[in-house]
């Protein structure tokens, strides 16, 4: 029986998971799973490689325990923070005297369109090839076997900040792992989650996670565009300790067991115990007071995402906006997401048996992710490992003035650097009947200036 093995890694800021899968006749089986506290991980970044690796070899233990193997190599995910995608073009003679195309020549042409002026501290973390030119001729996925003398490819390279990569590949490594692919998670997940139909026409894909919230753009089956918030479900934990004066473990417990999203859909009648400091007897609080609180952080998050999607115009896009990790479990997160951000939502949740879940979401889609990638796409991707070393002398203006438009390339601070402060929330002003007169004309425009 042909199969493959893959074990995911998902670094979270609250929890490390690691999935053990296997792909038989094109399909995903689940064979392990571990799941363990996080330590050393802050905002979705490594702060301490120790804990961190530790934290990691415990989940890898539980996972190898389950599945009955022993894990050496790991499909690790990278998060979003300060990520850039940028355009690329190669070009390369053919090397091969009978003009045919190899292996080596797709290497080739890809380390030729990896060289770029990026500054010291960014690393390319991923190439992706948009499409190859044999002599002229454009459109072509896999240019293998043709027959030419010039060969060029046109894609995109996924850029990411140095530090965030390096802690991320020694901790796994401290943990006594190869850390054989790095992936994007935003793009993972939009490659997986998203169906075929949300992946062309264009959706936006929420990861509400325990330590940030990750927003993403995919439209005609690319990752266009990501922002980060700092903010997640810690934070909504922090706040019902605050208020209800209650250790972070009670409030945790309470979020999960008794918490809603959307005030109005939760009890005023039903209430539940609490332990709270100072007091000998637990105190009796309403499913409604903690709905107040969740939302009202929820809401901070929410009208800052609606701020920086709607400046680019991608609440316009027809797949709506799906939602996915830890927070997306909260009972009526999808009605309040729809009320905010004013378009149609959905909630992901895996569909294999002991991963229904969103939280599981993100170790599944690398799995499925690099298990599902074609042939062409690990040659392209296997060319970083030998990658030039480019010149740092110029600036990024080089970059401007690119086809896909400077916010989808650039994901500056004023996206990424959230201020954690906290903010009385506001509502995003719905646009109702006004955006359905103008929809045509500013879909035209979204589709010609931003996206092609």
């Amino acid at each position: 029986m042909n199969s493959e093995m893959y074990v995911g890694l998902d670094i979270g800021t609250t929890s490390i998971k690691v999935i053990v899968a296997e792909k038989v006749k094109g399909q995903m089986n689940v064979l392990g799973l571990g799941n363990e506290r996080s330590e050393g991980v802050s905002r979705g970044i490594i702060v301490d490689i120790d804990k961190a690796s530790e934290s990691i070899r415990r989940a890898v233990n539980q996972a190898e325990e389950k599945a009955g193997i022993q894990i050496h190599d790991v499909i690790v995910g990278i998060p979003a923070n300060q990520l850039k995608i940028e355009p690329c073009s190669g070009m390369v003679a053919i090397s091969d005297q009978s003009r045919e195309i190899s292996d080596e020549d797709v290497k080739n042409v890809t380390v030729s369109a990896m060289i770029k002026n990026l500054p010291p501290e960014r690393e390319i973390m991923d190439t992706l090839a948009d499409e190859f030119i044999v002599d002229g001729f454009d459109g072509i996925k896999d240019p293998r076997g043709m027959v030419g003398v010039r060969l060029e490819m046109k894609g995109r390279i996924i850029t990411g900040p140095k530090t965030i990569i390096h802690n991320i590949r020694k901790a796994v490594q401290r943990a006594g792992l190869n850390p054989s692919s790095i992936i994007n998670m935003p793009l993972a997940q939009g490659m997986t989650i998203l169906d075929d139909g949300e992946q062309d026409f264009g959706t936006v894909l929420i990861d509400l996670g325990g330590g940030q919230t990750t927003a993403s753009v995919v439209h005609d089956h690319q990752l266009k565009f990501t922002t980060v918030d700092s903010e997640g479900g810690e934070y909504i934990t922090k706040d019902i300790s605050v208020v209800l004066n209650t250790s972070l473990e009670s409030a945790e417990k309470v979020k999960r067991d008794y918490g809603y999203a959307d005030e109005i859909e939760a009890s005023e009648s039903n209430e539940f115990p609490i332990e709270v400091v100072g007091q000998s007897q637990p105190v009796r609080i309403s499913e409604k007071y903690l709905a107040e609180i969740i939302q009202a952080r929820v809401d901070q998050i929410f009208t800052r995402m609606y701020k920086s999607l709607s400046s680019i115009s991608a609440l316009n896009l027809p797949g709506g906006i799906v939602l996915t990790g830890g927070v997306a479990a909260l009972p009526g997160i999808s009605e309040l997401a729809a009320d905010r951000f004013d378009t149609n939502v959905r909630v992901y949740i895996p569909d294999q048996m002991g991963l229904r879940h969103p939280s599981f979401s993100l170790p599944l889609s690398l799995v499925t992710y690099r298990a599902n990638m074609s042939e062409i796409q690990v040659l392209v991707r296997s060319s970083l490992e030998g990658k030039t070393v480019v010149n740092n002398t110029q600036s990024n203006d080089d970059f401007i003035g690119n086809d896909y438009g400077d916010d989808v390339i650039d994901n500056s601070s004023e996206y990424i650097q959230q201020d954690n402060q906290p903010q009385q929330p506001s509502k995003p002003k719905k646009s109702g009947s006004k955006l359905a007169k103008s929809t045509k004309g500013r879909l035209k425009r979204f589709y010609q200036d931003f996206f092609e």
